[in-house]
C-alpha cells in the first residue's frame, strides 16, 4: 500500500524570490524555500532553470549543480539540510 494516495510526480518547476515552485502532474503546487537546498539557494536564476525532470517526474536533477531531490521526499518535507544536518552529527 502507498503512503500517497495519488503518486507526487513533478511537471514543472518555478522559481519566485527564494522559492521553489513544484507543479505537479495532477494539479498540486509545493513551494519550498531555498534555504532548504543550499545548492540551490547560491545557484544562479540561469542555473536553477537548467533542471531534468527525470522518472517520469519522480525526480528533478540538476547536472551542473549536483543536486537531486525525490519529489516524494519534497511532499514529506525531507529536505537537503535535513539530510546534511543528520550526516555531521
Amino acid at each position: 500500500m502507498s503512503f500517497f494516495q495519488h503518486k507526487p510526480l513533478a511537471k514543472k518547476i518555478d522559481f519566485e524570490n527564494e522559492n521553489m515552485c513544484v507543479e505537479l502532474q495532477d494539479g498540486r503546487k509545493l513551494i519550498v524555500p531555498l534555504v532548504y537546498f543550499p545548492r540551490l539557494l547560491q545557484a544562479s536564476p540561469k542555473e536553477r532553470c537548467n533542471y531534468v525532470i527525470s522518472g517520469g517526474g519522480v525526480g528533478i536533477h540538476w547536472e551542473s549543480l549536483d543536486e537531486d531531490i525525490h519529489v516524494g521526499n519534497l511532499m514529506l518535507g525531507i529536505f537537503d539540510i535535513d539530510e546534511r544536518m543528520h550526516k555531521s552529527a
